[in-house]
């Protein structure tokens, strides 16, 4: 299979370039051609004053060569091994590679280091279509790109940037450590701790429920270097697996995503040099949540990849395969009513997650859009994915198909990268600022 990335630079590169190209939506196969911003400069640094609004769903060229070709990728090579791994509960190595292979693993990385060189939409809408099939994957995919690519392109200095984003292009998987069995939602009260050496730092303490440990060579670690400060004393570093004293102490295992691996790691006198700061000392607790902010756009459309593709699953079953009392399932009104809700709940989520994606990229303000997001699709994912199971009755009961799988792999949407409770306290918040008088 050609490498998806090859086949989508010419076409990113023209999209940058260029004051108009033409586009196509996010949820349909055919539409008019209209003008985007998505690879376009912030908002702040271009007029935008004479251009005629566009639909959220609609994409660019390069877009939506990203969305069949992943789609295509997803079907023809990840869908033949999801419940093989998900039984295994382990992430097949070959898969790893060819998402390297394709391109998938460096989408916001400029060519320069060895990347897609695409833009942010083009991320989201690989973590939708991966998610489509296999949740398990497109979280390695969303959890590489959105927090640790994107931590080393904004905060990393111009050594480690030449380090390491070729190999998080190409052959090393990313991982973000911050949660601790101390510090989940009050991520800041973590108890890991750094001290200055003369050659660098020393990292001690732990951390808990890390997406992608086994896989991952690259760890963002944060760390506090002066607890008398409390969270202002969080600071980020990158520690390469195979630095003494770092170690893997469990691999959990979960109710669902199963093939995605989830650790616990120690660091025992981890030593690391200056070098492997990332940014500034006591800023790590700023781009733990700019980087959180933007990954939740990346959890959203997960689960709005995951809803598809329980919906696509159980309605194709009713409406080809199961009868009763002489018709097709799907024929009945009752079950033409459950899909047609299930349907625009799902689109309704997809509205969020493309609004703030193109926010983000826009250079405004997203952070609540991003939370809302995440919010609603995980509901939708986990009430439809629910849904499908019943709809499929039996065969959506047992472990032959997808169906209870889809489900499974749901519930962690409300949990992981801040929980729903969260998200619904910083929307909260958010408003109270706009309407307290």
């Amino acid at each position: 299979m050609a490498s998806i990335a090859k086949v989508l630079r010419p076409l990113a590169r023209a999209a940058a370039s260029s004051s108009t190209r033409p586009l196509r939506p996010a949820f349909s196969r055919t539409a008019p051609q209209a003008r985007c911003l998505s690879a376009t400069a912030s908002r702040r640094e271009v007029d935008i004053s004479d251009i005629p609004p566009t639909p959220i769903t609609h994409l660019s060229e390069t877009e939506a060569l990203m969305s069949d070709s992943v789609s295509k990728f997803a079907q023809d090579v990840i869908l033949p091994k999801a419940r093989e791994m998900d039984e295994a509960e382990a992430m097949d190595p070959a898969v790893v590679e060819q998402l390297f292979e394709q391109g998938l693993m460096g989408v916001e990385i400029p060519e320069e280091y060895g990347g897609s060189g695409m833009n942010f939409t083009a991320a989201i809408i690989a973590i939708e279509e991966l998610a489509r099939v296999d949740p398990s994957v497109s979280v390695m995919c969303d959890v590489h790109n959105t927090l640790c690519n994107t931590a080393i392109l904004k905060y990393g200095s111009e050594r480690l940037k030449k380090e390491w984003l070729p190999r998080l292009a190409t052959n090393t998987v990313g991982s973000f450590c911050l949660s601790e069995p101390v510090s989940g939602s009050d991520a800041f009260a973590l108890a890991t701790k750094a001290t200055r050496t003369d050659n660098g730092y020393k990292i001690n303490g732990s951390k808990m429920w890390i997406t992608n440990s086994v896989e991952a060579n690259f760890f963002i670690v944060f760390a506090n270097l002066d607890p008398s400060k409390k969270y202002k004393g969080i600071t980020a570093f990158v520690v390469e697996k195979g630095t003494p004293g770092f170690s893997i102490a469990k691999k959990e295992k979960k109710l669902g995503i199963k093939a995605s691996s989830t650790c616990v790691i120690n660091f025992d006198d981890v030593e690391i040099p200056k070098e492997n700061l990332l940014g500034n000392e006591f800023e790590g607790y700023k781009y733990a949540i700019g980087l959180l902010n933007e990954g939740r756009i990346g959890i959203a459309a997960q689960m709005t990849g995951l809803a598809l593709g329980a919906w696509e699953n159980a309605a194709g079953y009713a409406w080809n395969d199961r009868k009763q009392f002489g018709q097709l399932i799907g024929e009945f009104q009752g079950m033409q009513h459950q899909l047609a809700q299930a349907w625009t709940e799902i689109q309704a989520a997809r509205a969020l997650v493309y609004n703030a994606a193109r926010k983000k990229e826009a250079g405004e303000d997203f952070v609540m859009d991003a939370a809302m997001a995440k919010l609603y699709s995980s509901q939708v994912a986990g009430k439809v994915s629910g849904q499908a199971v019943e709809w499929m009755g039996g065969m959506g009961f047992v472990r032959e198909g997808l169906a209870e799988k889809y489900f499974r792999d749901s519930k962690i949407g409300a949990i992981y990268e801040g929980t729903s409770n969260i998200q619904l306290t910083t929307i909260g918040k958010h408003l109270q600022k706009t309407y307290t008088k």
